[in-house]
């Protein structure tokens, strides 16, 4: 049996760290980010309905749509971003579901999903357990400054957009505390996929 496990996290808080480290143990990893870069490419079906629904002033001459022209469309009307969204998201899902799938066929004993909006997107249903990384809100907002080169109050702007991380704990199955150094958190990984006989 494959154990599907949701990673998920907020902003500046060491995701990508950990998902690092669960490719180093040879854990497959599904990464929604990644699809969701690779289904809007010139031939994908989503590539085809976003032009078609925002025209071809969003193509730049190399056939790949502007993601910034995209963004100013979407991120000032709530209206567009719902049309976005409603091509993108379906996609994205379609092929998450595959590629578990793939690796559950393949014997993984786990396979991660690494999810940004694992809570808020209700897609809990696609994971057997849910993973937190978790920073203090103080830790978080440092790197973010340090990570986008921000103000702080662009740093705490971008937080709040967001679902607060102390919620997501509440939610999750299994939190990783992410303020200590790099080998507390493999510490932390690795006991956690121990007691779920993932290693």
């Amino acid at each position: 049996m494959t154990l599907v496990i949701g990673l998920t996290g907020s902003i500046a808080t060491g995701k990508s760290t950990v998902s690092n480290m669960l490719r180093e143990l040879g854990i497959p990893i599904v990464d929604a980010d990644q699809i969701a870069r690779e289904v809007v490419k010139p031939g994908e079906v989503a590539y085809e309905k976003i032009v078609k629904t925002f025209g071809d002033a969003i193509v730049q001459s190399d056939g790949l749509i502007d993601r910034k022209k995209l963004g100013a469309i979407v991120f000032s009307n709530d209206e567009q971003r719902k049309k976005l969204n409603a091509i993108v998201h379906p996609e994205v899902r379609k092929k998450m579901i595959m590629q578990r799938e793939y690796y559950k066929e393949q014997g993984y004993k786990a396979v991660i999903l690494d999810i940004p909006l694992l809570f808020e997107s209700g897609l809990t249903d696609y994971v057997e357990k849910t993973l937190v990384v978790y920073v203090e809100e103080s830790t978080q907002l440092k790197r973010l400054m340090k990570r986008d080169n921000s103000t702080k109050e662009e740093a705490l702007q971008r937080m709040q957009s967001q679902y607060p991380i102390k919620d997501k704990i509440k939610l999750a199955d299994a939190v990783i505390n992410n303020n200590g150094s790099l080998d507390e958190t493999r510490e932390q990984l690795l006991a956690l996929l121990k007691k779920w006989n993932v290693i």
